[in-house]
């Protein structure tokens, strides 16, 4: 049991002057909390409480000494998950609950706490803006790392160093590159490449600064494939001039994203505009466990649906090494997203082909292809449900019908591509195959008119599928210039904007009465929640409302979130929480689909909270309570009273 003693100098009220974010109040709080707080003793090697007691619903903060906070993990094995100091807290995770200690806390040295109880929190500070809003920057910072610790710390016993995702690039480049200056002669060049067995060298000023990239493929292309070349041509005439670079403290996700996203196969890493070295596809594929990537130039190179299905099973390939290398959600879904864009494009554009061969021709008029949903928001990390669409140039009414047959026949065998890849056919038919969502640009204009304007359920469900939408392949101006059409006519209509919050808020984050995650009690799925509908769409629904209202057109949410917070419309320690929020929950979607699957068994996104470990629990109860947070604020932002 703890002591009471205490020095005969210190009192409560002096604690509390010196303790962030206690500091912040006004003498007049500060006393009435003060006088409801007490101080408490522990000597070293005792424990404050033990794993598995039940909350005490108070708040702990360190007035002198050090506190060990330790978990007992599967095996009754205690091990130190951190260290609290003075003027640090420990016990928030259920201060306001009568749960359980998910874990325990013994003093190391003589340890003095100050016990503030949660009663203080409800009827005291919660009028005081300042110091909750650095209370949360302390929780927020604490839930940060608890995410960081659940992503870098592997479950095999496999040392963080030994995972390619956080290599820097400075310890997989070549150094020193092979280098060039402009006005050599392309013998000496190939002479060089030949005796170092290099496939490429880059191209520097005086000053060492990369001007540009010479390869052996523009040494083949440009000199021996040429029969009209001059007599002597330098690295100046045949380097290519667009070079993608990558500073050295880059990370290897890094270098890998540009060489997906740019389609090249070398990158060259450079400080303060200076060469440093080179990065190769070949680098980064002998430096990881995950085999061969060859994924970023083979879906390059099919030609017919059928290859295309072969090549796309090396993305989910890619997937599964990026996760069991602790790759970060976030990372995860912007190097899947280029994948997915580049093998769905690369049907589009076969399926064009195809058109061509049996004789409809090419595309009649410029169209965009346009992708929703998950895909939309860049969030996509396996192959769900197909959720496309078209928007084509206007036409005459002569050739209107026409021109929406081709489209609707493209549609149809795109549809059939990506479904031969692994996307399966969208069940409510959101297909750029159906007419519904193959349209004119002036027919989308009035499509779109007839959701906003007539407010029924189904109007609603059109708009919130559609509402993600993001050009993918053709004439990107057609998905802008309809983008800002739904922007001005949202910020026209604020009963539209109210009626999808409502539509969101008519269902809140399952939290109980002490803000426990509340499962579900069906016989299918008892003792689950479903990540997805619980909190993950609430996170979605929110930040695109505020979106909308506010004329930005980016559609990926943490993109979004990141705009909001610069407008401070979300206070950036709700934005920190919120995106921690987000990953935690991907995080734990990524990984149980991927079991699933393992399984044989179609990914449904529910997760039992029981056979999580006890880190994986407080990360999850601390994302619904952000996402929780924001179902709040943007009721009240949309002037729906919190109830």
């Amino acid at each position: 049991m703890p002591s009471r003693q205490m020095n005969d100098q210190t009192s409560p009220l002096e604690l509390l002057k010196r303790i962030n974010p206690f500091y912040l109040l006004d003498d007049l709080t500060l006393a009435q909390v003060a006088q409801n707080s007490d101080l408490e003793f522990y000597a070293k090697g005792s424990y404050v409480f033990r794993q598995g007691d039940l909350s005490r619903q108070i708040l702990f903060i360190v007035a002198s000494g050090t506190a060990e906070v330790t978990v007992l993990d599967e095996h009754d094995r205690e091990t130190i998950a951190g260290v609290r100091h003075e003027g640090e807290f420990f016990g928030e995770t259920v201060f306001l609950s009568d749960e359980p200690y998910p874990g325990s806390v013994r003093a190391m040295t003589d340890l003095t706490c100050l016990i503030i109880h949660h009663e203080i929190f409800e009827t005291v500070l919660d009028r005081q803006a300042e110091f909750l809003a650095q209370f949360n920057r302390l929780l927020a910072d604490r839930m940060r790392s608890l995410y960081k610790s659940l992503v870098t710390e592997p479950r095999d016993g496999t040392l963080a160093e030994e995972l390619p995702m956080r290599k820097r690039v400075t310890y997989l480049m070549s150094k020193p590159p092979l280098t060039a200056l402009p006005k050599e002669d392309i013998a000496e060049l190939a002479e060089r490449m030949a005796t170092h067995n290099v496939s490429s060298l880059v191209v520097v000023d005086e000053d060492n600064r990369p001007l540009g990239l010479v390869t052996e493929k523009d040494l083949v292309g440009k000199v021996l494939a040429r029969r009209d070349q001059p007599k002597k041509l330098t690295a100046a005439d045949i380097m290519n001039s667009n070079i993608f670079t990558v500073e050295p403290t880059s990370f290897y996700f890094e270098a890998l994203l540009s060489m997906v996203r740019n389609k090249v196969k070398h990158l060259v890493v450079a400080s303060g505009g200076r060469l440093e070295g080179i990065v190769t596809i070949r680098d980064l594929i002998t430096s990881r466990s995950m085999g061969d990537l060859s994924i970023v130039n083979s879906i390059e190179a099919q030609n017919n649906i059928e290859g295309l299905a072969k090549a796309s099973g090396e993305i989910d390939r890619v997937l599964r090494a990026l996760v069991l290398e602790k790759a970060v959600s976030k990372d995860i879904l912007q190097i899947i997203t280029e994948l997915f864009d580049r093998l769905t494009s690369k049907v589009i554009q076969t399926c064009e082909q195809e058109m061509i061969k049996e004789g409809y021709g090419p595309p009649p008029v410029s169209y965009s292809w346009i992708t929703m949903g998950s895909s939309g928001r860049q969030e996509q990390f396996i192959k769900t449900d197909q959720d496309n669409g078209i928007i084509y140039d206007n036409v005459s009414d002569d050739k209107k019908e026409q021109v929406a047959k081709y489209f609707l026949l493209l549609g149809e065998k795109v549809a059939e591509g990506l479904h031969r890849c692994g996307f399966a056919k969208c069940e409510g038919n959101v297909m750029a195959s159906n007419p519904q969502w193959c349209r004119s640009f002036n027919d989308w204009r009035e499509a779109i008119n007839e959701w906003v304007e007539v407010l029924n359920p189904e109007n609603i469900r059109m708009m919130t599928i559609f509402l993600d939408f993001r050009h993918l392949c053709g004439k990107k101006s057609l998905c802008d210039l309809l983008r800002n059409f739904v922007i001005r006519k949202f910020q026209k209509s604020a009963t539209a904007l109210h009626f999808l919050v409502m539509d969101d808020l008519e269902y809140r984050v399952p939290l109980g009465f002490f803000k426990q995650i509340v499962t579900e009690k069906s016989k299918e799925h008892r003792n689950m929640v479903n990540l997805k509908t619980a909190a993950y769409v609430h996170l979605i629904d929110c930040l695109r409302a505020f979106s909308l209202r506010e004329g930005i057109v980016e559609t990926n949410t943490l993109k979004r979130l990141e705009l909001l917070a610069k407008k401070k419309l979300i206070s950036a320690d709700d934005a920190e929480a919120l995106t921690t929020a987000y990953e935690t929950l991907m995080m734990f979607r990524i990984r149980q689909s991927l079991l699933q699957i393992d399984k044989g068994l179609k990914p449904d996104n529910y997760i039992t909270p029981e056979d999580l470990n006890k880190k994986e629990k407080a990360a999850l109860r601390e994302a619904f309570l952000a996402v929780e947070r924001l179902q709040i604020l943007t009721g009240q932002s949309f002037y729906f009273l919190e109830t």
